[in-house]
């Protein structure tokens, strides 16, 4: 396993976070976005419960790299 090229995935039950490592820029959209969120000084550097769904999905949305996506859960 690269540990440049991790796949991780983070939920809150609602939706999940998956943030691909080896597409991440680091243009840090989502930590000036919802830094409630996504805290990259901290393990885990995602914490989703600490935000509701509507607002995680439109921080997703501006991540320029493509690095983060998600999906509804069931």
């Amino acid at each position: 396993m690269d540990p440049n090229d991790l796949t991780k995935e983070y939920s809150n039950g609602e939706v999940t976070i998956v943030w691909k490592s080896g597409l991440c820029k680091h243009a840090a959209e989502c930590v000036k976005n919802n830094p409630a969120v996504f805290k990259p000084k901290e393990k885990p550097w995602i914490n989703p419960e600490n935000s509701d769904t509507e607002a995680i999905v439109e921080t997703i949305k501006k991540c320029p790299s493509g690095a983060l996506t998600y999906y509804y859960n069931k």
